[in-house]
């Protein structure tokens, strides 16, 4: 089965950048889309970008034209840069596969273990 490594999270001061990272165990075939996600506290968790397999990205209202999602298929990586970082977000930030086992079957959801992002004035 699939696993989901992400790295480069970190505390940096507003303004700043990272670059998040989202590395999968093996070629996910049968691809359904590819996402991050983020969990601030005391909140519930929510979509920051999405790429789908129809080849659009799509972002939440509150990182567009700040974030970018990309990716590297000969990796099996994809990224999430984040740029003009606000205090607001501060968060645990997940990536996550949506794929089929089979083609045949729904798509599931597999998830990394989340990486924190801390933003400080």
């Amino acid at each position: 089965q699939v696993q989901l490594q992400e790295s480069g999270g970190g505390s940096v001061q507003a303004g700043g950048s990272l670059k998040l990272s989202c590395a999968a165990s093996e070629f996910i075939r049968n691809r359904c889309a590819l996402g991050w996600y983020r969990q601030a506290p005391g909140k519930e968790r929510e979509v920051v970008s999405i790429f789908r397999s129809n080849g659009t990205t799509s972002y939440s209202a509150s990182v567009k034209g700040r974030f970018t999602m990309s990716r590297d298929n000969a990796e099996n990586t994809f990224y999430l840069q984040m740029n003009s970082l606000k205090i607001e977000d501060t968060a645990v930030y997940y990536c996550a596969a949506d794929y089929k086992e089979f083609w045949f079957q729904s798509c599931q959801r597999k998830w990394g273990q989340g990486t924190q992002v801390t933003v400080s004035s």
